[in-house]
């Protein structure tokens, strides 16, 4: 799976417990109508990819999601979920190299002779 949009926030690189384990997270805020500010967690090896990108770049994530169970003290099981990137790459913004601009809805006439009644080939 793959997340998309511009960097908000890069964090420092956290070592945690005797085996060096190490994090380091980013979160994208997505383009779209509702933008969602994702946060991805780059674990081990994988927190270094992070040093060669900044915060507004654009950025294409590749992501795994992971899962965990835990039981408390008093029994009960909790399910926590989190988001781990494995690849960064720098984004476009604009159009995909080789695809023509698309011009806007005005620039098109509107048909004129136009009949309800005029069948059309279309099979549905």
């Amino acid at each position: 799976m793959e997340v998309q949009g511009k960097i908000k926030m890069i964090g420092e690189t956290q070592t945690f417990g005797n085996n060096g384990f190490r994090k380091r997270e980013v979160v994208v805020t997505t383009e779209e109508q509702y933008p969602q500010h994702i946060m991805v967690e780059f674990v081990q090896d994988k927190t270094d990819l992070l040093n060669n990108f900044q915060v507004g770049q654009p950025v294409k994530i590749s992501i795994n999601l992971r899962g965990r169970e835990w039981v408390n003290p008093q029994g009960e099981t909790k399910y926590f979920n989190s988001i781990q990137g494995w690849r960064i790459e720098g984004a476009q913004q604009d159009a995909p190299a080789g695809m023509p601009p698309v011009p806007p809805a005005d620039a098109f006439e509107p048909a004129s002779d136009f009949k309800e009644e005029d069948h059309d080939d279309l099979p549905f």
